[in-house]
């Protein structure tokens, strides 16, 4: 068994390896653009793949990732783990469709409700008590989750052709286009200083710094890792003002 992850704040990377390392102690969980994800593939027969809705959909880098490497999903057995600030619908069935087409066993799904990312929105804000609060609804969900794979009652949160309506209307038609691709909106203010923390951060190599200040690429993935990690707010994307640093640590006491 392997864990794979796409995490832009935390959230996704604890829930993965929480649940990898109750189902099998010695397995490894490991982010998506590490460069031993394709090999792990190959040599696994289970992969737990997590990652975080947006507006009811996986982000462009899971799909690009799962689409890049599509000889190497034939006959894996794949448990898909979506996070989420709110309302999914069918987040982890629209990895689960994907994988499928190149000839993926499903074994399951689950859905997480997880501390909110978007940094430069008020929308979803919640306290660092409730915060809190989520993050050990989640845990123990996860922990009874193990529990019941043990027991080979799988959970298929998100696979049903109900929850595929219920995504599709609630939000994807509406904002299909925020996902459908990279976007090239990360917005960088003038109060940068070029310090270069979000070029080390980006997961798609989208930041670089030109004459002393960062500057995007159009290969923005919607992480928010560059938005919640910058020490002078200069970053945003659907918002204007950074509201909240949001990061997994933050909420546990880690910071």
């Amino acid at each position: 068994m392997i864990g794979l992850y796409f995490s832009g704040t935390g959230n996704t990377k604890h829930c993965v390896e929480l649940l990898v390392g109750l189902l099998d102690p010695s397995a490894k969980a490991i982010p998506l653009e590490s460069p031993e994800t394709a090999e792990a593939i190959l040599e696994n027969d289970t992969v737990v793949l997590g990652y975080p809705v947006q507006f009811s959909n996986v982000p462009y880098i899971v799909r690009d990732f799962i689409e890049r490497n599509r000889s190497h999903w034939k006959g894996k057995k794949v448990f898909c783990v979506a996070t989420m600030g709110a309302f999914s619908g069918d987040g982890a069935g629209c990895s689960a469709r994907i994988l499928k087409k190149y000839g993926a066993v499903i074994l399951g799904g689950l859905h997480l409700k997880m501390p909110d990312s978007v940094c430069d929105s008020k929308l979803l804000k919640k306290s660092a008590e409730q915060n809190r609060a989520l993050i050990e609804a989640s845990d123990a969900k996860i922990r009874q989750t193990a529990n019941r794979i043990r027991k080979g009652k799988v959970p298929k949160e998100g696979l049903s052709p109900f929850s595929h309506l219920l995504g599709l209307f609630g939000q994807r038609l509406w904002f299909y286009k925020r996902t459908a691709g990279y976007t090239d909106k990360l917005k960088i203010s003038d109060n940068c200083t070029g310090c270069g923390l979000c070029v080390t951060l980006c997961p798609t190599g989208n930041i670089g710094v030109q004459n002393g200040k960062a500057a995007g690429h159009g290969k923005c993935t919607m992480c928010y890792r560059c938005v919640s990690r910058c020490p002078q707010k200069a970053i945003t994307l659907l918002g204007d003002k950074v509201v909240e640093q949001c990061r997994y640590e933050k909420y546990t006491g880690q910071n």
